[in-house]
């Protein structure tokens, strides 16, 4: 895999995992809609880890300038 994310991108995606985290742990959001953002953060919890989006491929889009 070659990366294809930004450090912007990445602590992006790390934040929007954190807050997805918390609003369903906190209660907030709950039921089908909860899941859906908890198993999203752990979608970009990972892509942000190996600065890899398959989803940008076959658009060919990037975000990380060499």
């Amino acid at each position: 895999m070659k990366r294809n994310m930004s450090d912007l991108d990445r602590i992006v995606r790390v934040v929007l995992a954190a807050l997805f985290v918390y609003l369903y742990f906190g209660g907030i959001v709950t039921g089908a809609l909860g899941i859906v953002l908890v198993v999203l953060a752990g979608v970009f919890l990972l892509t942000s880890v190996v600065a890899f989006c398959p989803l940008y491929v076959p658009f060919k889009f990037s975000t990380y300038k060499k």
